[in-house]
């Protein structure tokens, strides 16, 4: 999660900068501030991706298209389905109503 880390810090400096930026009404420290929060933002996904299983999936990936192949798993035995029980009838929602006499 350290790449996560660095990305969300990276936001949240440019965060901190856009408020003061704002309420200092300091005009030069807008574009760096918007410039950090957008590289923050942008980096999130790809950064969350190499800190979790990124890097796994890229070997995965490059493992099917070398040339070696595995074998195959052998196959199992057909399970047999689980006993079913019978449908418990359910009370109405609300009461009959009572015929007028």
């Amino acid at each position: 999660m350290r790449y996560t880390k660095a990305a969300l810090l990276v936001f949240g400096l440019g965060l901190g900068l856009g408020f003061v930026a704002v309420v200092g009404e300091v005009a030069w420290l807008e574009r760096p501030a918007a410039g950090a929060m957008a590289l923050g933002l942008a980096s999130l996904p790809l950064v969350l991706f190499a800190d979790g299983r990124g890097v796994r999936l890229l070997a995965w990936i490059a493992a099917g298209f070398s040339g070696r192949r595995r074998r195959p798993l052998p196959a199992r035995p057909p399970r047999k389905p689980a006993a079913r029980r019978p449908a418990q009838r359910r009370p109405p929602v609300r009461p009959r109503r009572r015929k007028r006499g």
